[in-house]
């Protein structure tokens, strides 16, 4: 036991002296420099505060632990923010805690909730450290953070720029006086489990974290576990590498694109590299405050002068100067109204064709107390019956349209949850959604079902809804 101890305690030597280098290598944190430690609970953070302090033991410096809560989780956001101030207080260190709606933003500002939290997030870091005189705000990101954002922005068909790898450090969204820097970026999250584990540490656990209905938890979960039980063990690493050489060469096209704007465009535009063509129309749509999306961008790479609508009511195009124009689109003729169609679930079984999908429906006896229920495979969904009434009503999306994804507390604007789920907006008038007998939206195509109409332990019946697209057609076509 003695020996284990001994081979316990230098592992853990290692990995502190590891972060150390990476923080003197990449000038993350000068000696005797004040830093505020971004302090979620998680084990994440908690690591990195416990490192923090062992660096601050032998290089001095002001320490600030800094936690926001999110008020999202209710009586468990403010736990952790217990948490959080006992573990500073127990430390020693100065503790700075900050709260706001992020539901009530999001909603305001017509941004998605995780775009809200971030915001938030960010303002109330840079507002800490500049109240206390600090340049550093310290992250907790680390290796599987970015093999997770590599594979989510990968499946959503990102290019090399959103690809590219986290930096070791940058400047703060919310103030660019404010450096953010990521002491943990090369280190596993099993490193930091075993670190934890090894000293002791607490820590607090985001139940929602385990809910593989969400993307990114399924990619955590499931998908990077796979890759490293069946195809390489060291997969998160390897990721993380990759994203780093991505990002590298991203920044090099950019570096030419920029060049290649600010020249006069001696060169013509035909005879750039696709690569540099491509980044000369990214950099230029997010100048005029447009979010690029591949298909406006190749659509204005091969076609010169062709208008392209990026939302309703304005167009861009490439002009003969090859510079990116947006102008007000000509007005059109107003769209038919959406059919609505309705769904009587008479019988045991039906199935129909709407909006371009095929769908198939049957009512099934559920056995009760069943504990959980498995997702159902691509184009297939079970609802709680006596949730849905004795009819549906299929529709399109309408502005102002709400729903409550399933394990959500709260209902969110429909065009915010396209938004965070980055469903294009040419595509999310074709979506088509159902709707209860009592009027409320259980199920929009390929999302997520609604929270009042999942399966319990008291569901006696199941509604099984089984849909395939087998065309692209406009709204109101049913």
């Amino acid at each position: 036991m003695p020996k284990e101890g001994h081979h316990r305690r230098q592992a853990m030597r290692v990995f502190v002296e590891q972060v150390a280098h990476q923080i003197e290598r990449h000038g993350l944190i000068g000696p005797g420099e004040a830093v505020v430690a971004a302090v979620s609970g998680g084990i994440d953070s908690m690591v990195m505060l416990d490192v923090l302090c062992r660096r601050r033991e032998r290089d001095g410096g002001r320490l600030v632990v800094a936690h926001f809560n999110h008020r999202l989780r209710g009586r468990a956001s403010d736990a952790d923010q217990r948490f959080v101030e006992r573990a500073a207080r127990r430390l020693e260190l100065e503790f700075v805690t900050g709260a706001q709606d992020v539901q009530a933003y999001a909603q305001a500002h017509k941004v998605s909730i995780e775009m809200g939290a971030r915001t938030l997030r960010h303002a109330f870091l840079a507002q800490a450290a500049i109240e206390r005189g600090a340049r550093v705000v310290a992250l907790a990101h680390h290796a599987d953070d970015q093999a997770e954002l590599f594979l989510l922005r990968l499946l959503r068909g990102s290019g090399g720029h959103g690809l590219g790898a986290m930096r070791w450090q940058g400047a703060s969204p919310a103030d660019p006086r404010i450096t953010l820097v990521r002491p943990l970026l090369n280190q596993s999250r099993s490193d930091l489990v075993r670190y934890a584990r090894a000293q002791g540490l607490a820590f607090r656990q985001d139940a929602t974290n385990r809910d593989t209905d969400l993307l990114r938890n399924r990619v955590r979960h499931k998908l990077i576990p796979l890759l490293e039980r069946g195809y390489q063990p060291a997969a998160a690493r390897v990721l993380w590498r990759t994203a780093e050489i991505v990002g590298s060469e991203s920044d090099l096209v950019e570096d030419l694109a920029e060049r290649w704007l600010a020249s006069g465009r001696r060169t013509r535009f035909d005879r750039l590299h696709p690569a540099i063509q491509r980044q000369v129309i990214r950099h230029q749509l997010a100048g005029l405050g447009i979010e690029p999306d591949f298909q406006w961008i190749e659509s204005l790479r091969l076609e010169k002068s062709r208008p392209v609508a990026i939302r309703p009511g304005w167009i861009v195009r490439r002009n003969e100067q090859d510079r990116i124009e947006k102008a007000p689109a000509r007005p059109r003729a107003a769209a038919p109204q959406d059919r609505r169609r309705i769904v009587r679930l008479e019988g045991r079984t039906g199935s129909l064709v709407y909006g371009g999908l095929r769908i198939r429906w049957r009512l099934e006896s559920w056995r009760r107390g069943r504990r959980a229920v498995r997702r159902g495979a691509a184009g297939m969904e079970r609802f709680d019956a006596a949730q849905m009434g004795p009819r549906l009503i299929l529709r399109h999306w309408q502005p102002g349209d709400r729903f409550q994804p399933i394990h959500w507390k709260q209902s969110v604007k429909l065009k915010d949850w396209f938004s965070s789920q980055k469903v294009p907006p040419r595509d999310r008038r074709l979506l088509v959604v159902a709707l209860n007998a009592a009027g409320r939206i259980v199920w929009i195509e390929n999302q997520r079902i609604a929270e009042n109409a999942r399966i319990t332990a008291r569901t006696a019946r199941c509604l099984v809804w089984e849909f395939d697209r087998f065309e692209r057609r406009a709204p109101g076509a049913a």
